[in-house]
């Protein structure tokens, strides 16, 4: 669906990814989103900095996600989780007013291709992304095949440095120009 190209002169940026679940009922253990995310990062050369699970609650997903923007050591953020319309699914409403550019792009192109596989159930999500400070964030349905879509899909191109004709990751140095 989407045009991937790679640059052949670039050598391939692993950076630090963070992935957070956002859940009343999953553990560690029985987090099956995060899991995939954090094999699906690492496959493609990148290293899962840590993983946890955060309860469905503002404060809570709010704070984990402050404390991994405080990490230099953290380059980007991956919420899975918490993106839906019941009354528990707080995630956006936690982390957007966190966002100091909010990459509107990213929920359109989720959007589309979580259509491909899914039909119009892409509708049922909230998939959010934005840059606080100098760290990307991205907030993502709770499902193995959303996060499948997202990684596959979008993720897993622009966080790649050879990927053209941009990507995040060659915006890195210039994040926190003023």
């Amino acid at each position: 669906m989407f045009k991937t190209e790679q640059f052949e002169d670039r050598a391939f940026k692993p950076l630090s990814i963070a992935v957070i679940a956002v859940s009343d009922t999953r553990t560690l253990e029985t987090d099956t989103g995060g899991a995939l995310l954090k094999s699906l990062l690492e496959a493609d050369g990148h290293t899962c900095h840590d993983r946890q699970v955060v309860r469905d609650d503002i404060q809570l997903i709010r704070t984990a996600v402050q404390a991994y923007v405080a990490d230099p050591k953290v380059d980007v953020i991956l919420t899975t989780g918490g993106t839906g319309f019941s009354g528990r699914d707080v995630t956006p409403e936690a982390v957007e007013p966190l966002f100091d550019k909010r990459m509107e792009g990213f929920s359109v192109l989720f959007h589309q291709y979580s259509a491909t596989t899914v039909g119009t159930s892409s509708l049922q999500s909230r998939a959010t992304a934005g840059l606080i400070g100098t760290t990307f964030v991205f907030c993502l349905p709770g499902s193995r095949g959303a996060c499948r879509d997202a990684w596959e899909g979008i993720l897993t191109h622009q966080l790649d440095y050879r990927h053209k004709p941009c990507n995040f990751v060659e915006l890195m140095p210039r994040l926190s120009e003023r």
